[in-house]
């Protein structure tokens, strides 16, 4: 999406990130990465469906600089404090700088981002008051507001991540690439976007 966005220079993007938890079973504390894996792909066709899409990813992931260590990973981490430390990035206008934190931590050190540590330090690493952090993940502070908003985007249809949207009429899921994806920022930008009738802006 950055490299879409530095092709559509045309046009003025503003990314927000919204919760969307693929998996909400998870246990709060997490489960063992392998058990997770071979329970879900665990037939020969699911594993070889598996390996293909890490392959892919990997490969992916050499020419875009960004080196996934499956490896590393031990456990599945369930998110949802996660996407709650991204919605709080977001008000204060780190909520891109707070998802590659994550990305990173998970894919690349395999840290456990479920884990109320972790997020307080990857808090304290993209200048959010780990102080603050680490005083709201213990507490309910905006699970509601978090976990309805993933309620809705699942409500409408959204099966998937990453899922694009735009104006809040158009959509595009799955891997694209940066070309694809400015022109799917052009073609937004061309709509008038729909107005939302509670919002009166």
């Amino acid at each position: 999406m950055d490299a879409a966005i530095a092709l559509a220079t045309d046009v003025d993007v503003q990314l927000l990130f919204r919760p969307y938890e693929l998996d909400p079973e998870i246990p709060k504390e997490g489960t063992d990465y392998k058990a997770y894996m071979k329970a879900k792909f665990g037939s020969d066709e699911g594993r070889d469906r598996s390996n293909s899409m890490r392959e892919a990813l990997m490969e992916y992931g050499k020419t875009e600089g960004i080196p996934y260590r499956f490896d590393n990973i031990s456990i599945r981490p369930n998110t949802f404090d996660a996407h709650r430390l991204v919605h709080w990035a977001q008000g204060q206008d780190k909520g891109a700088e707070a998802k590659e934190a994550l990305f990173h931590a998970f894919f690349n050190e395999g840290r456990d981002i479920g884990d109320q540590d972790v997020l307080t330090d990857i808090a304290r690493g993209i200048d959010l008051d780990p102080t603050i952090v680490a005083e709201l993940l213990p507490t309910d502070a905006d699970a509601d507001l978090v976990r309805n908003e993933a309620s809705m985007f699942r409500q409408a249809g959204i099966s998937g991540v990453p899922t694009y949207i735009a104006n809040r009429s158009l959509a595009v899921q799955g891997a694209e690439t940066a070309e694809k994806l400015a022109q799917f920022i052009r073609h937004a930008a061309e709509q008038t976007p729909r107005q939302d009738a509670s919002d009166p802006h």
